[in-house]
């Protein structure tokens, strides 16, 4: 297994022990900094097994198939965990786990048919605003600056999120049609 999968699977490790800091009540406030440190990190594996596998030209199938799955992963449970502590409602999570889902479905129709929807800037951007908003979100800074960059990152990402899945459905529409 090369270094890009292993940190992919990395990332996947270290979502269990990011939901159990952010949500443990037991480590006095200092929980959520632990959290999104290792919110963070897992961040940048992503960013880091991407540059690898296409810098050393260690792509693999298990990456195509298992990065995305591990971001989705990441994502979702941060967003599915600050549900819960109040932080993020329940119908913006909604829209953004559809539209992974919607996403989801595309490639694997695109896939049965020998078509590869690579990620678009708009997703890209997506994900990166996904993933300011949850340190951000997370790391729960008592101050006005904080709470008002929250709202405008929660706002971003959801904005994104519908950008992206038009662009997505508009770029490939063709999908949807029926295949021989």
């Amino acid at each position: 297994m090369n270094l890009p999968n292993k940190l992919t699977i990395f990332r996947v490790i270290l979502i269990p022990f990011f939901v159990f800091f952010l949500l443990y009540q037991g480590l006095e406030g200092y929980g959520n900094y632990i959290a999104a440190g290792i919110f963070a990190a897992a961040c940048l594996t992503d960013f880091a097994d991407g540059k690898i596998a296409r810098k050393y030209n260690l792509v693999t199938n298990f990456g195509k198939f298992m990065d995305p799955l591990a971001d989705k992963l990441l994502v979702c449970a941060a967003m599915i965990c600050l549900i819960e502590t109040g932080q993020l409602a329940s119908w913006i999570v909604i829209i953004i786990i559809s539209r992974e889902f919607i996403i989801s479905g595309f490639r694997l129709i695109a896939s049965d048919n020998g078509i590869v929807i690579a990620a678009s800037y708009w997703g890209k951007f997506k994900t990166t605003f996904q993933m300011l908003m949850i340190i951000v979100l997370v790391l729960d800074i008592d101050h006005v600056f904080f709470e008002i960059l929250g709202v405008i990152l929660i706002y971003a990402a959801l904005i994104l999120t519908i950008v992206s899945l038009i662009d997505y459905i508009i770029k490939n529409k063709d999908v949807l049609k029926e295949q021989k």
